[in-house]
Order: C-alpha cells, then sequence, then structure tokens
C-alpha cells in the first residue's frame, strides 16, 4: 500500500526541493558569473586543495564529490585544459591516477572563494535564525546518516 503524502509533507517536500533548487542554482550561476567555473568544478578544487599535497586519488576525488567517475574524469580534463589540475600516475598503483592541484588552479581557487562564500551566507545562513541553523545541520546530518552512512559530514 503507498503511503501517500498529506497535504504538510507535500507542502514540506516541495518547499525543500525548491528551495535547494534554486539554492544551488544560484550559487552556480555567481561562481559562473564570477569565477568563470561552474559549482562542480569549485567542489573539485576545493578537495584538491584540502588534501595532503594538494593530490587526491582520481577514485577518491570522485567520492568525495559525489561524482561518477566518468563524470569527475571529463570535468577533471576540463581542469586540466585551463591549467588548474594536472594528473599523474598512483606511484603504488599503477592502474589509479592522482589529481593534483595546480599553483595556478589554487590561485583561481583562492579568487574565487570569497565570493562564493558571501553567496552561501547571504543566500542561506543569513536567511535562518541561529536556531533554524543548528536544525538544518540536524536535519541534514539525519538525511545524510540514512542516505549514505559511510559518508564523512566534513
Amino acid at each position: 500500500m503507498t503511503r501517500w503524502l498529506n497535504a504538510e509533507e507535500q507542502r514540506t517536500w516541495r518547499a525543500f526541493l525548491h528551495s535547494s533548487r534554486a539554492l544551488f542554482d544560484t550559487l552556480d550561476r555567481e561562481l559562473q558569473r564570477d569565477a568563470q567555473m561552474p559549482h562542480a568544478y569549485y567542489e573539485i578544487l576545493v578537495r584538491l586543495s584540502e588534501a595532503p599535497e594538494r593530490t587526491m586519488r582520481m577514485s577518491e576525488l570522485a567520492e568525495a564529490t559525489s561524482s561518477s567517475r566518468s563524470r569527475l574524469s571529463h570535468a577533471v580534463a576540463r581542469l586540466e585544459e585551463s591549467g588548474w589540475v594536472r594528473r599523474k600516475d598512483c606511484p603504488t598503483d599503477r592502474r589509479g591516477q592522482l589529481a593534483v592541484l595546480t599553483e595556478k588552479g589554487f590561485e583561481v581557487l583562492v579568487a574565487a572563494a570569497p565570493g562564493h562564500v558571501e553567496g552561501v551566507r547571504s543566500h542561506l545562513f543569513d536567511q535562518l535564525t541561529p536556531q533554524q541553523v543548528r536544525q538544518l545541520r540536524d536535519i541534514s546530518e539525519a538525511l545524510l546518516g540514512h542516505l549514505d552512512p559511510e559518508r564523512p559530514l566534513y
């Protein structure tokens, strides 16, 4: 038997769905306008910047960015064309490859980060009370714990 959503659940679902899409679309447009990159590329640069020696195995980078390996490979190829990332063979696994954030890529990230952080702040956190921020974190962690329990939260 189908457990249909009641009116309150339907309203909540649609508000969540549309607000999430609107937030990510807005942040993506702002990164495109201000840094000439989509949010997916920004996330790759961030993950690499936080990794030891600004280097990650391609498979780990795909997992960290919630991307398929083929989608990540395509994105990294585009980032290589820009000179922001380079690939190199993994010294411990002949089949593996590493993605390395270049100095140029790091500079691009450093330039893009303040605008992106301001967008996140103004479009998300400035719209919520401190209590709502805590609730949003709790809700998000509960969903992630159910949907992807192996994923580290931070």
